[in-house]
């Protein structure tokens, strides 16, 4: 087909759609529109020969293989229309709304013209939201049938999913140009969104090529009129405004709520294309963080921009990690970096400081409506802010915040922003080190201080957070600022001064801290990174934070003393014997309930988690005199088996170099009678998150239809735990066929979903419904305890209205889990044992029909 047909379907003067030409060169890409016409379709096009083919997909794509979806083949499409997002008026051709719902580009495999002739077009997707191998296959028409039907099909690969899988359809169902829907865009005039403002249209010749970096003339009508803006030349810098610390957030419909992030503030300044970023200070620091940031922001559709962020480098749950930043910053590694943009201070030749923040923040979206992928625009919440600091809390992210929605923009600290933290973090003055006991030229821990009325106070040492690497470099930097006279003004006792080689205070270190002790030390402290854009004279202690009412738990105080505290357990996350130690004197109160008085199964590390490792039940000579050795009933004189009886039993394991705590399902009092059932949902390759979060509410449906209360948690690892308290009544025989019952059931009612059995290589793309850690001897990973795997993931406790694509199995880590525990209202798991039933008056429910 040629354009013709596409030109006389249309009255270019009542439709907004394009009026196109076939274009030269060659292209590969593609686009899917959402098309809101007589009945919801998708229009799959594809670049060929200086047009987009183009075929309606009546039910649209299906990432299942084998999967076939009917492609009416339609008229050829000119390139200009792969961008092209509104309303197509009723009575017009194709009336209706229309969205751009993913776009990339397509791979033919083989020559896609002889497979365009025959009927048989095979390719690769690599788009936003499809990807993978495809086939459009055209089917044999009947006689007299004019439309010529094709077939829509994908291909079994690492992209494809399972019929129980989220449908990508409902799953993603927005536009990747603006992420609009289709109701937001319906009944819009041309080219403006009540969400986005103004759409500036791309300059792009094909489907996916990028922008025009530089509109021909910068004061374009993409340029919004705002309410007071001044006409005036741009800055060199802006003094960055500050958020002022609370323990709570403010409240009212006067303010507007934002995810305080975890890395560099900076601003990007824009100028005829040139990009800077400039720290809080002023500093130049572009070249520091690649170019992948740089030329984004030189890419943006403006001539000249100033931009407030803050660049970041985001952990494997998806939150801004500090620590990961520096890391990759040491590292000389840049692919990581994303600069989250949250306002705008002066666009082309306007000066936005004295606009409204809300609406400075509206222009600024639209600006970034087509960015790049390293930059992200901030989004805000309209919530109470207690609302917003709770989930930010229980996420285990920094904090909020929060700003007045009406204010202008003004540099320095004041009220008009207010940030409000989930724990304690903050800047300390670096004003000497301890050497490391277990590795050459590196540091063990860091000796710290603030300024109080201009005097440099000490207040304790940070010893975990640091990676290798890390630990090396501050060595060096520290040795060359070494002095000999302390630089602290207060008088430090002899155990705070041992080992201490003084140096300059001219460092800054964040670091994360549980609470201050009574004498202003701070306590459970993790090194998070140093902050070279802050001077060491500005650092001051900063109030606590307070968790909210009913989170205050009370930390235990072990006895027992570490060696070689600075030991490295987790070398990328930088988790020390020390920090290790914090964590479960943190957790104490949490995961005692699981672990006392029980028979453990252990994974000891004594080289972290990449040395040689050993799964442990019984006692091992030099066992720690804190650690209990209790004989086995069923085995009379057999070797002891382990037990801990309080957190200096815990402190013996870590020692130990033990990382991960496996509990039996029964106590040393009620040996042969379970108080625990676990089962263990181990997802397969290729299989969803929703999925294994839909198993286990299954699992929770089918234990309370026996009686059972069900409680949830993540494994640390990959799956779901769905665990129930029993009363120690039944014997294992009974509770294993029980649990084995169950699992078998789901396997039968829903084999496409499900197996029973360990067997591999039935695995793919289901879900192992776990039975056998119901038996005696047999063992789950305790609530809270830790991996022994990379990013020091720990098994956390959930509650069921938790479970989200956003919280996966190893979220929650040993730097991140006391910030949730601390501010949680209420405890998910605090009425386990109380709803504990008898199996006796438990039975396994019937079966469904299976499918």
């Amino acid at each position: 087909m040629a354009l013709e047909t596409y030109h006389k379907k249309r009255d270019f003067a009542a439709t907004p759609e394009p009026r196109g030409r076939k274009a030269g060169g060659v292209g590969h890409g593609f686009v899917i529109h959402k098309h809101d016409a007589t009945r919801l379709h998708y229009d799959f096009r594809l670049e060929m020969d200086g047009v987009l083919k183009s075929w309606a997909v009546t039910r649209g794509p299906s990432l299942v293989p084998g999967e076939k979806r009917l492609a009416v083949h339609v008229e050829d499409h000119p390139l200009d229309y792969g961008d092209f997002e509104g309303t197509i008026p009723k009575g017009e051709y194709g009336g209706g709304t229309v969205i751009v719902w993913d776009r990339g580009e397509w791979a033919p495999v083989g020559d896609p013209h002889k497979g365009y002739a025959k009927g048989h077009l095979e390719f690769e997707l690599r788009g936003e939201k499809l990807t993978g191998h495809w086939h459009l296959v055209r089917m044999h028409g009947r006689p007299g049938e004019k439309r010529e039907n094709w077939l829509l099909i994908k291909s079994e690969d690492a992209a494809a999913r399972a019929e129980a899988d989220p449908d990508i359809l409902e799953e993603r169902p927005d536009s990747v140009k603006t992420g609009r829907g289709l109701d937001e865009v319906a009944g819009e005039a041309p080219g403006w969104s009540f969400k986005t403002g103004r759409i500036g249209k791309s300059k792009a010749t094909k489907t996916g090529a990028a922008p025009d970096p530089r509109p021909a003339n910068p004061k374009s009508a993409a340029t919004p009129e705002l309410t007071g803006a001044k006409a005036g030349p741009l800055p060199d810098f802006v003094e960055p405004a500050l958020a002022t610390l609370q323990a709570k957030p403010p409240t009212g419909e006067r303010w507007m709520h934002e995810i305080k992030f975890d890395g560099y503030r900076l601003q990007a300044r824009i100028e005829a294309g040139r990009v800077k970023l400039l720290t809080r200070s002023g500093l130049d620091w572009t070249r520091r963080f690649g170019k992948a940031v740089p030329e984004a922001l030189a890419a943006l559709p403006v001539g000249k921009a100033l931009i407030d962020g803050e660049l970041v480098v985001e952990n494997a749950a998806g939150a801004s990690d500090f620590s990961a930043l520096q890391a990759d910053l040491s590292e000389g590694r840049s692919d990581r970096f994303h600069f989250y943009a949250f306002d705008l201070l002066h666009l082309e030749d306007q000066d936005l400081r004295g606009v409204a923040l809300e609406e400075r923040k509206k222009a600024l979206e639209v600006l970034l409506a087509d960015a790049g992928v390293p930059l992200r625009y901030s989004a805000h919440f309209d919530e109470s802010g207690g609302l917003v600091l709770s989930h930010a809390c229980r996420l285990s992210l920094e904090g909020i915040v929060s700003k007045v929605r009406d204010a202008p923009y003004t540099s320095g600290r004041g009220r008009g922003w207010v940030k409000s933290k989930c724990g304690n973090r903050q800047e300390f003055v670096v004003a000497g080190y301890v050497p490391s006991t277990t590795a050459r030229k590196a540091i063990g821990s860091l000796v710290l201080g603030v300024y109080d009325g201009g005097k440099l106070r000490h207040v304790g040492r940070v010893g975990t957070g640091y990676t290798v690497s890390i630990a090396k470099e501050l060595f060096r930097r520290l040795e060359r600022m070494r002095v000999q006279d302390s630089p602290f003004d207060d008088t430090l006792t002899a155990e705070e001064r041992r080992l201490v080689r003084y140096v300059r205070p001219d460092l800054v270190a964040e670091v994360d801290f549980r609470t201050w002790t009574g004498d202003g030390n701070i306590r459970h402290a993790a090194f998070r990174g140093l902050r070279e854009d802050k001077e060491a004279k500005d650092v001051a202690r900063e109030p606590a934070a307070k968790a909210p009412a009913g989170a205050a738990r009370e930390v235990a105080k072990p006895v027992l003393k570490l060696t070689h505290p600075d030991r490295v357990y987790w070398p990328d996350e930088g988790v020390t014997k020390a920090g290790l130690a914090d964590y479960y004197t943190q957790l104490w109160r949490s995961i005692a309930p699981f672990i006392v008085g029980r028979p453990l199964a252990l994974l000891r590390c004594p080289s972290g988690i990449n040395g040689q490792t050993f799964f442990q039940k019984h006692a091992w000579k030099g066992l720690s005199k804190t650690i209990v050795q209790v004989p086995d009933p069923a085995e009379p004189g057999g070797e002891p088996l382990i037990a801990v009886n309080d957190l200096d039993g815990l402190l013996g394991l870590v020692q130990a170099a033990v990382l991960e705590i496996h509990p039996w399902g029964s106590t040393l009092k009620e040996w042969e009678r379970p108080d625990t059932i676990t089962i263990d949902l181990d997802p397969g390759d290729g299989v969803a998150w929703q999925a294994v979060i839909d198993a286990a509410r299954e699992v929770k449906d089918r234990l309370g239809q026996s009686g059972l209360a069900a409680f949830v948690k993540t494994t640390g690892g990959k799956g779901l735990h769905v665990v129930a308290p029993l009363k120690p009544a039944a014997d294992w025989t009974a509770v294993k066929a029980f649990c084995k019952g169950l699992a078998e059931d789901m396997a039968a009612d829903s084999p496409d979903r499900f197996v029973a059995t360990i067997t591999k290589a039935k695995r793919a793309g289901k879900i192992l419904v776990d039975y056998l850690r119901n038996q005696r001897g047999a063992t789950a990973v305790a609530p809270y305890s830790t991996r022994a795997r990379p990013g020091a993931a720990v098994s956390m406790p959930l509650a069921w209205d938790e479970l989200s694509p956003a919280i996966g199995s190893a979220y929650f880590t040993v730097m991140t889990a006391p910030t949730r525990l601390a501010t949680l209202a209420a405890d998910p798991w605090a009425d386990f044992r109380a709803a504990a039933k008898p199996l006796e008056g438990a039975r396994t429910p019937p079966r469904k029909r299976a499918r």
